[in-house]
């Protein structure tokens, strides 16, 4: 097959060729057995293959790095012939060549075998679910040769990457952690070798290692997006926080705890995370924002208090790093409400857009159409008793933010509006206008609302149709009435007319010889029918009078007369101050009236509106010249716009303007009168305003009643009713007293009646997160509430006010109108009392309701809001908690250190040397415990941790020896962390009686080591012993001179000058006697040792018949109970004078212990991968054993035992 691939140049690099071969040699060596001729020729073959592929690799190494090295320092025009991107591929070549080729000293083991191809997933399947992002050489190779790496930092961090993944997923001390750690420091070194990457000007220089810096890591990048520095500020400050004693508290996070080290951690833990993995998906860009990376770190923190007890100290160090976390995350986006619209202040603009657009429509001419409206009276005389209502004070709910509803804002405007429409004839100036507002305010409130799509108001079923069927169905009404009054009307003109004509005539007989023309001349001018003139005013102080001349005559006398229309300037009509007028606006009225022509002043020109603009009439000067757009009535005191001019033609000729003039309207002459008015009154309607601001206008409601067919006799229902002036409606949310709680809870009404007078409601009851038993480190929506299992019926009394709880998606979009942010509640889970858990549902109930009812307004958002969640209530509760028995821990610790310091200064004691890991008893059965936190340095801890180790003597303790037994023969198949929790949990519902007696029980025993009160000499000092921990080399020598261990008192013999303890059986002697067999200098309170048995000329002292507490040997930290701390605790009895027998354990041999099969299978042979050259799992951990007790425990040097 290789050889095909060969032939038809399938293979485009060594490496790939490479790759199968040693897929090739892997699988051989998998399946034949290491003895086998087959798998001895395989390894030979290897070994010809990797010899032959360093050659290789030395000449490429050559050809690539010092050709190009040579070319840069050859000539420079070939040299400039060479791009960068070809220079930049060269460079990640030859990086990629020294991790390719890197060898292990001494054996010559090439590092990168295991990081060639990814590891199989069927052999490795965990690997895919704890490393999620996978790299390898190969796929390395593979972005080089087809140009993947846009830069080669980019290299470089893929490589880094495959390196943490090794780290990551294997222990620490394997040869793939090592050979990770090795390979990357070769990287590092080769990439310094070859120096920063040259610029394209610096591409002939002969220097490849320049001086100047370019190579700048993503980390400490200055071109890092606001985003990845918001990450990473949050990442550093949970990393880098440290309590009053500078401990970094996230040291325990950093890494997850290998799968042998706590296989039942994995079981536990479902979706297991570090910090590590959190920084890789970090620098990865896997976080979009924030509230992502804050989910990793919430899940941490939750998996370790999942699995560590209440009143631990890992527990205790992920709630205050998460509140920390919390803490940063708020500092860096702010307040999360600012993200909430204002949805009050978002409807009052609306309402006030709104008025102002219909307010201020005008037509082609620039009118305003509610000019007119403006004379409309305040009540209707057919509706007396309706409080008053016009435009004015319309406005001023507007201003004083009144509204609170769209639809009542529109009902007010429609008033107003159709009480114009009823009051005026169709064919009226008001009633137009009326109906054009009307439509333009249709118009705008949809453009507002989108239909419903930001607002959703029961004003959006009033349509433009229904506008137009209202307007038709009113003129159908009306027209005949009008035709009626307009026949009328023109008969008693008439009338009028001849009359008036009759009278004139009466003075004379002239009148009946007149003689009509077309024109007349006066005083040197001529007058035509249809010229406009002034006419003389009655009083000398009026301006005059424009007059459209209709009939010209001369009488028998000789006098001559004009008959014509009277116009009326703005000051001679009736109307209100607000009304605007065009400049030089006259308005045609209905007053006719015959005129000497003597009596004219000059000639003047009145122009339709839609002439005036654009055209100018010839030889007369602009104040001459005026403008008529509306028809005035005396008798009715209105205006009335003229649709088609009839005036007789003029004969004066007219020429376009050569700018057209501007529309612009002033106010009428009363608008100053108008004003001081106001300013009189300013004061009387300040209280007004004030009062009126405050208190928000209410949509008239109605109580609705409703039959319920399974209803309770003499109890009335109702879907909407009034109670202490609070409208409810069912489906509605209100506050409930609750006696108790810091805060009210939460009713929804689905049903609500009266009975005798009193009214109730019955329907379910929402909590908040603090009435519920959840984990501290759990997050809740700020605004969160739950729905419980909880119904209950309550009387109206203990309503407090109303509120709203809204679904998960309609809390993100969209808002109730009339209830306040504060008043606004999420609800996504239903909490379950029974077992205490929260599970998530679809949605709230609705409720359909009849059209009576009045139904809320929604105000949809723009955008969607992004909910953040807080901390439990709970969180700094038990964080005080925590802080507060730590405190109590370190303040003993401090006393026995005060102690301790008041000794050591009457005497001095010479030290010895200490050990620092701790002899152990059955050590190959006992499973070893990873400490749960970086251990603090030896130094400055020798008093303090002995003095702690008394406080490990609770009553907890001893109802959790007692409880742990039961609970573990009722379900032997449970882990130790699900044990511990039910131990925890049955110690919480422990009534506080029977915890008073456990913790009596304890007051008697005594202390574990009393402060020693003189000096003893020949004591060796263990009392701060530490355990062994990674990292920490163990000491291999221990004080000369011990007899076996000389200079040293044998097991069981106490020290002079030792106290004598509380409840010991004779004085002077101490019920420790067997067990106590080193101590330490004055000062210091000693573990107990590790115990031999008693010589046989030692008396042997009474035990106490209920087993005696021993603290534990010292851990890197206090645990109230681990499993090595239960087993040291079961250990103890009454019949044998040491705790274990570890005499026995030194001496025993593979070759005098014979076990039988169900022996060999309770062997931790889960401590090793294999047996490696061993012929049985047995010899392989006897090994072990060996090597742990000559290495670790200095056996060998302390008694000389050679054959160990």
């Amino acid at each position: 097959m290789h050889r095909t691939k060969l032939k038809n140049h399938e293979y485009e690099t060594l490496d790939q060729l490479e790759a199968d071969l040693n897929l090739m040699f892997e699988n051989a060596k998998r399946y034949n057995v290491p003895n086998s001729a087959i798998y001895k020729r395989v390894l030979k073959m290897q070994q010809v293959m990797q010899a032959k592929k360093k050659e290789l690799a030395r000449r490429d190494d050559i050809e690539d790095g010092d050709s190009m090295i040579s070319s840069a320092t050859s000539d420079t025009g070939s040299s400039k012939r060479k791009s960068k991107k070809n220079i930049r591929k060269q460079r990640m070549k030859i990086l990629y060549n020294a991790v390719l080729e890197a060898r292990e000293p001494g054996t010559g083991r090439r590092l990168c075998d295991l990081f060639m191809v990814k590891p199989s997933k069927k052999d490795y399947p965990d690997y895919y679910k704890i490393i999620l992002e996978p790299m390898d050489l190969k796929m390395i190779e593979h972005n080089i040769r087809n140009d993947k790496y846009a830069a080669e930092e980019a290299m470089i961090e893929d490589m880094k990457l495959m390196f943490r993944n090794a780290r990551h997923y294997n222990e620490e001390g394997s040869q793939v952690y090592n050979d990770a750690h090795m390979l990357e420091k070769i990287l590092k070194e080769k990439r310094k070798e070859l120096g920063p990457l040259a610029e394209d000007d610096d591409v002939a220089s002969p220097k490849l290692k320049l001086s100047r810096k370019s190579g700048i890591s993503p980390k400490k990048s200055k071109y890092m997006t606001p985003m990845q520095q918001k990450l990473n500020e949050v990442y550093e400050a949970v990393k880098n926080y440290t309590d009053k004693r500078g401990r970094r508290l996230s040291a325990i996070f950093l890494r997850l705890p290998s799968r042998s080290e706590l296989p039942d951690y994995y079981v536990t833990i479902k979706k297991p995370v570090d910090m590590e993995k959190i920084r890789s998906h970090m620098m990865a860009n896997k976080y979009q924002d924030i509230d992502s990376m804050v989910e990793d770190f919430v899940m941490m923190f939750n998996n370790a208090c999942t699995y560590n007890e209440p009143e631990s100290l890992i527990y205790k160090d992920a709630l205050v790093l998460h509140k920390v976390l919390l803490e940063t995350r708020r500092e860096i986006e702010g307040d999360e409400d600012s993200h909430v619209p204002n949805v009050t202040l978002l409807i009052q603009e609306l309402i006030h857009n709104l008025f102002v657009s219909v307010m201020s429509h005008q037509d082609d001419e620039g009118r305003c159409y509610s000019d007119s409206l403006a004379e409309i009276p305040a009540v209707d005389p057919n509706f007396p008793n309706k409080p008053p209502l016009t435009f004015d004070i319309i406005r001023k709910n507007v201003e004083n933010n009144r509204y609170r509803r769209l639809d009542l804002f529109q009902e007010n405007m429609f008033e107003v509006l159709e009480r114009a429409r009823r009051m005026n004839r169709t064919d009226s100036e008001i009633y137009e206008d009326a109906v054009e507002l009307q439509q333009f305010f249709i118009k705008i409130r949809d453009e507002l609302c989108k239909n419903g799509e930001i607002l959703l108001s029961p004003a959006l079923s009033y349509t433009t149709k229904h506008l137009h069927n209202d307007v038709e169905k009113e003129k159908k009404e009306k027209l005949p009435k009008e035709i009626e009054e307009d026949k009328l009307k023109r008969e008693e003109e008439k009338r009028e007319a001849e009359k008036s004509e009759d009278s004139s005539g009466s003075a004379g007989l002239s009148n009946l010889h007149r003689t009509y023309s077309q024109d007349c001349s006066f005083k040197n001018s001529m007058y035509h029918v249809g010229d406009y003139v002034y006419v003389e005013p009655a009083e000398a102080s009026l301006q005059p009078h424009i007059v459209c001349i209709e009939r010209l005559w001369e009488d028998s006398a000789g006098e001559k007369w004009l008959y014509g229309c009277w116009f009326y300037r703005p000051n001679e009509t009736f109307h209100l101050a607000t009304r605007k007028f065009l400049e030089k606006e006259v308005f045609k009225s209905d007053y006719y009236s015959k005129v000497p022509v003597s009596k004219i002043l000059g000639k003047c020109v009145v122009m339709f509106v839609k002439e005036y603009f654009k055209l100018c009439p010839e030889n007369f000067r602009d104040e001459d010249v005026y403008v008529c757009e509306s028809r005035y009535s005396a008798k009715t005191k209105s205006f009335k716009k003229i649709k088609l001019w009839t005036m007789p033609v003029s004969s004066v000729r007219f020429v376009p303007r050569d700018v057209p003039l501007p529309v612009v309207r002033v106010a009428s002459v009363f608008a100053n009168t108008d004003k001081v008015d106001e300013e009189k009154h300013s004061e009387t309607l300040e209280d007004s305003k004030v009062g009126e601001s405050i208190l928000h206008l209410e949509k008239d409601k109605e109580d609705v009643p409703v039959e319920m067919s399974n209803g309770e006799p003499g109890c009335h229902y109702f879907e909407q009713l009034c109670y202490n002036d609070m409208w409810l409606k069912v489906g509605d949310c209100v506050f409930i007293k609750s006696h108790g709680l810091v805060r009210p809870r939460v009713g929804r009404i689905e049903k609500m009646w009266v009975r005798d007078g009193a009214a109730y409601f019955f329907g379910p009851i929402f909590i908040h997160p603090e009435e519920t038993e959840h984990e501290p480190t759990k997050m809740f929506y700020k605004k969160e509430v739950f729905l419980s299992n909880l119904e209950e019926t309550c009387p109206m009394t203990c309503i407090l006010g109303k509120c709203v709880v809204l679904s998960f998606k309609d809390f993100l979009s969209c808002r109730p109108t009339e209830i306040s942010e504060n008043d606004v509640f999420l609800c996504e889970s239903r909490y379950n009392e029974s077992d205490k858990q929260m599970k998530k549902f679809k949605g709230l109930k609705r409720f359909s309701l009849s059209a009576k009812v009045v139904d809320d307004e929604i105000y949809y958002f723009r955008k969607p809001i992004v909910p953040q969640k807080e901390p439990s209530p709970l969180l700094e509760k038990k964080i005080q908690q925590l802080e507060a028995k730590f405190a109590e821990l370190e303040g003993g610790d401090e006393d026995m250190e005060d102690m301790g310091e008041e000794e050591g200064d009457m005497t001095e004691t010479p030290s010895m040397p200490q050990l620092q890991a701790p002899l152990a008893s059955d050590l190959d059965i006992m499973p070893y415990t990873p400490p749960q936190s970086t251990p603090k340095s030896v130094k400055g801890s020798t008093k303090k941790e002995g003095s702690k180790r008394k406080i490990n003597m609770s009553g907890y303790i001893l109802f959790s020896s007692e409880m742990r037994a039961v609970i573990k023969a009722q379900h032997p198949d449970y882990s130790f962390g699900e044990l511990s929790r039910l131990v925890g949990t049955e110690w919480r519902n422990l009534e506080a009686n029977k915890k008073a007696e456990y913790e009596g029980m304890i007051s008697g025993y005594p202390p574990v080591l009393p402060p020693l009160q003189g000096p003893v000499d020949g004591i060796v000092s263990m009392g701060s012993m530490q355990p062994l921990h990674p990292g920490v080399p163990p000491p291999h020598q221990l004080p000369p001179g011990m007899p076996g261990i000389p200079g040293i008192p044998p097991p069981g013999v106490i020290g002079q000058n030792v106290s004598p303890m509380v409840g010991t059986p004779a004085p002077g002697a101490s019920p420790f006697g067997q067990q106590i067999g080193i101590l330490g200098p004055p000062g210091q309170q000693a573990p107990p040792p590790y115990p031999g048995q008693s010589p046989a000329s030692q008396p042997v002292l009474q035990q106490p018949s209920t087993p005696m507490f021993v603290s534990p040997p010292p851990k890197t930290q206090r645990l109230l109970h681990s499993e090595a701390y239960l087993k040291y605790i079961e250990g103890l009895s009454a019949e044998s004078n040491s705790i274990s027998k570890w005499d026995q354990t030194l001496a025993a041999r593979r070759r005098d212990v014979h076990l039988s099969k169900e022996q060999e299978s309770r062997l931790p042979s889960h401590w090793l991968k294999s047996k490696g050259a061993h012929t049985t799992m047995a010899d392989a951990l006897w090994r072990l054993r060996d090597l742990m007790l000559r290495d670790t425990l200095n056996i060998r040097q302390a008694y000389n035992l050679e054959n160990v």
